[in-house]
């Protein structure tokens, strides 16, 4: 039976963070889904991971030579992917042994599924959660919620369910939807790109899943740091990226209005308040990157 199972690509990228990445392998060698391949993509331009294919032989490894990004760093991957299943699995998680077997069983339920991802819990408290599905994206505001966020988990989600999106640290979708939606927009760089993704699939005619029966444990903001001025400008300029390419007819006007009248004053106002100059001037460069990114530019893959 376990011959029939269908091979699944396992895709993390590694920045600067070997020992993190050290940690993920370790335990993707205790999973149970006997059809697998793990690749490596390393985006590293300080702390190279060379010693991983040789404490790990059985990856493949990748040495991009550069930061490609999330989006970029995934696409090498999964270039070099040979599997009917694609896993997009960021290097600061651990999993359950096993995580896999649940969410290839929800693609056999449906043909329509595209995407499911895991319930996530925060590794310094396992028992709370992260994720547990997504609630819709408002297409004015760009906002939407964590479903269980922070909640203690006491299966209160634990029943599979469609979801607006997946959450870009541990997404798995099939061959034969990537075949049809194509790669992740690399001009996003880092942050949001999963969300844009996610909307192509669901335009594509592909629903998304939250599967519960998988877990896995997710290191929060390692490889950027909490608070950093680089998360700033990439949330400030890929928010409003996001909205610009996938909101449409009447709601983008209302969306505009939205973010110029109240989004980006609070935005401002927050950070003068606080006397947090860093983060206001990152904010602004991310904000004014799309007024120097015509229409046009934002839709090049």
């Amino acid at each position: 039976m376990t011959k029939n199972l269908p091979k699944v690509s396992i895709i993390t990228i590694n920045f600067n963070g070997t020992a993190v990445t050290a940690d993920l392998l370790r335990s993707l060698e205790k999973i149970t889904y006997p059809s697998i391949e793990v690749i490596v993509v390393d985006n590293s331009n300080k702390e190279l991971g060379h010693q991983l294919p040789i404490d790990f032989p059985w990856i493949k490894y990748i040495e991009t030579g550069e930061n490609l990004g999330f989006a970029g760093g995934n696409n090498r991957g999964i270039e070099a992917a040979t599997g009917e299943y694609l896993f997009l699995l960021n290097n600061d998680t651990e999993v359950d042994p096993g995580f896999l077997e649940p969410l290839i069983a929800r693609f056999e339920t449906d043909p329509k599924i595209g995407v499911v991802c895991p319930k996530i819990l925060y590794f310094d408290e396992p028992d709370t959660i992260q994720f547990a599905g997504f609630s819709p994206i408002n297409p004015i505001t760009g906002r939407g919620f964590s479903i269980g966020y922070l909640e203690k988990d006491k299966g209160q989600h634990d029943k599979a369910m469609p979801t607006s999106r997946a959450h870009g640290a541990a997404m798995l979708f099939s061959r034969k939807a990537f075949d049809k939606v194509g790669f992740m927009a690399v001009l996003f760089f880092l942050y949001y790109e999963e969300m844009d993704y996610c909307e192509r699939f669901v335009r594509a005619g592909y629903s998304i899943w939250y599967e519960p029966a998988s877990r896995i444990w997710h290191k929060e903001s390692i490889s950027t740091g909490k608070g950093s001025t680089l998360k700033t400008y990439y949330y400030s300029r890929n928010r409003l990226l996001y909205l610009r390419r996938n909101t449409f007819g009447p709601q983008r006007i209302l969306m505009y209005l939205y973010y110029f009248s109240i989004a980006v004053p609070k935005n401002l106002l927050g950070y003068i308040t606080k006397g947090d100059w860093e983060h206001l001037k990152a904010f602004w460069k991310g904000l004014i990157w799309n007024f120097s990114n015509s229409s046009k530019d934002i839709y090049d893959k």
